[in-house]
């Protein structure tokens, strides 16, 4: 298996020659300081993404509906041999960058930080059960079923753990071995990845759809679901009557954001990998900062305090909301239940806004500088923020118009649009702190205490001479030895504890609001993640813009905002470090 260096310019190769030549040492900035990239291979890559892409998701969007030919194992099919593909590859990968020794010859440090990858274990770990909840669910009526749904869970288990693998020790690579087929087979992973979501999606969509209008199962309702043509599940029309299939059922279901977020994870990874590719990486500018995580230390505990309250109450609020909208059919208990809901989003929503203004305004007397220097990571970051907002923006307003269209207004009203106003405000003010976070350089606390250590390093041994002066020389020549060594220790010591540097009131608070706003998009993920839609339970928009319409626009729309939110706290935690 060649290492294909071919295709780097010799640019390693003369880096490794030219500590044996005659001619002076240079530092490698010609080659390196150039990001060389393959145009041809990346537009190649990007054009079997996008084809990829387009097929998986008419195949999706086909099988969701009755009257088109399509059925659910179709989709399966085709993702089960798109994951094939891509666990062959990865295998690939991790077998000719092993023999090849120069096959990466530098990592990027902003590329997978370990949170990030922590996060990508546990959801993978969520997406591990689910798989088994699906291959004991549909075991249980095989006889009537197309084996594809077995295999398809199986096979999605074993690729949720060679990718998870392959992303945890190689998620830094910028290789330079078969670029263009690891562009390539980069690129079918992130597709196979975001099939997958497509997938996911759809299929819990059409679920909570069946379940909401079977619960009061009318003559009406049912031709509706029919007129629209909605797909049930190929395993509904088997039979599913014992208590172990239920609970299959329903777990699989209930662990379905976690797949969702694993595979939108892994893409924004593999993402990152496909932009290192051929990527040389200048040390002199790109600065490698390791911070270590304190989350009790140097914190006065407010935002902590405060984002865990606000956790717990929402939790409180999810699972009041879930009880009265589903177990009552009166008019009032779901007006009671919408108000709760909305009255506890205000709250949280208006106090995030507050804190990311300020947190924006402390910015402004901030006097770290601006990190300017290329990085594929934080412009990822960026661009997935602002892209993923627009779900929200779209949902709130659409429900602006059709609040203030519509006619006549009652408190719940009123509520719902305080709630998209807030939500769109929120939702700005908080991608600008975390984007201005995000690009500000960690402290630089060791520069400056320079001076101010070197006088305590020549007081401290200055006092240590003088005391040794006045130390009577009895005793060995081990023993004196052995007590200035000790005491060299001690003296260290000493002058840590003297030169730590004090965190100014700006980081500090920084960081307070970095760990409130991170606690709060937490539970504003787990709301709609696990349930709580008012989107389907008010009836203003549903009588606006109609019984297609709408869902379809919610469903659209809503994965990218659930999506946002916990690309959100991934962020925030990364500038509570950075702070």
């Amino acid at each position: 298996m060649g290492c294909g260096l071919k295709d780097d310019k010799a640019s390693l190769a003369s880096s490794q020659i030219a500590p044996f030549s005659h001619q002076p040492h240079r530092p490698p900035s010609t080659p390196a300081s150039k990001e060389v990239w393959k145009k041809g291979g990346r537009m190649f890559s990007i054009l079997l993404a996008v084809h990829l892409a387009l097929l998986a998701c008419t195949l999706v969007s086909s099988g969701a509906f009755e009257k088109i030919a399509v059925h659910d194992y179709d989709v399966f099919f085709l993702l089960t041999v798109m994951m094939l593909i891509v666990i062959a590859w990865i295998i690939f990968y991790l077998a000719s960058t092993s023999r090849c020794p120069d096959a990466i010859p530098c990592r990027d440090s902003h590329a997978g930080p370990i949170w990030l990858r922590g996060g990508l274990i546990l959801f993978a770990i969520f997406s591990l059960v689910m798989d088994v909840f699906k291959i004991g669910y549909y075991s249980s009526f095989y006889s009537c079923l197309s084996a594809i749904k077995i295999i398809y869970p199986i096979v999605q288990a074993i690729f949720v753990v060679v990718q998870t693998y392959f992303l945890w020790i190689s998620a830094k690579d910028c290789v330079h071995v078969h670029l263009n087929v690891t562009r390539c087979g980069l690129m079918l992973t992130l597709t196979t990845n975001l099939a997958v979501w497509m997938s996911a999606v759809t299929d819990e969509s059409v679920h909570k759809a069946h379940s909401k209008f079977r619960k009061n199962v009318t003559e009406e309702l049912f031709r509706w679901l029919l007129k629209v043509g909605m797909r049930s599940s190929s395993a509904e029309e088997c039979n599913c009557n014992s208590q172990i299939c239920q609970i299959f059922n329903n777990g699989y279901f209930w662990l379905y954001p976690f797949n969702i977020e694993y595979s939108l994870f892994a893409s924004a990874m593999v993402y990152v990998m496909w932009k290192n590719v051929g990527r040389f990486i200048d040390h002199h500018s790109h600065h490698i900062h390791r911070l270590k995580f304190r989350l009790f230390q140097r914190t006065f505990f407010v935002g902590i305090v405060l984002g865990l309250i606000i956790l717990v109450s929402g939790l409180g609020v999810l699972v009041l909301y879930e009880v009265q909208i589903n177990s009552s059919t009166e008019s009032s208990k779901k007006s009671q239940a919408l108000s709760m809901y909305y009255i506890f989003n205000i709250v949280c929503l208006g106090l995030m806004s507050l804190v990311c203004i300020g947190g924006s305004v402390i910015y402004r007397f901030d006097k770290r500088d601006m990190d300017r220097h290329k990085n594929p990571t934080r412009t990822l970051d960026v661009a997935l923020l602002m892209g993923s907002a627009l779900g929200q923006y779209a949902i709130s307003y659409y429900s602006i118009v059709a609040i203030v269209a519509s006619t006549p207004r009652d408190a719940v009203s009123a509520l719902n649009l305080t709630y998209a106003l807030l939500m769109i405000a929120q939702h700005t003010f908080q991608n600008i702190f975390i984007i201005e976070g995000l690009h500000r350089q960690p402290p630089k606390e060791d520069h400056r205490c320079d001076s101010h250590q070197k006088d305590l390093y020549g007081l401290t041994f200055a006092n240590i001479n003088a005391v040794s002066l006045r130390v009577p020389d009895s005793g060995s020549t081990l023993a004196s030895t052995t007590a200035s060594g000790a005491e060299g220790i001690h003296t260290s010591d000493f002058i840590r504890s003297l030169t730590a540097p004090k965190m100014n009131w700006r980081r500090k608070f920084l960081r307070e609001i970095s760990m409130f706003l991170l606690l709060s998009n937490i539970i504003l993920w787990i709301m709609p993640a696990f349930g709580a839609r008012p989107q389907f339970d008010n009836d203003t928009e549903l009588n606006f813009y109609g019984d297609s319409m709408w869902p379809a626009i919610v469903d659209i729309c809503l994965p990218f905002g659930i999506f946002y939110r916990m690309h959100a706290v991934a962020s925030l935690l990364e500038v509570y470090i950075m702070s």
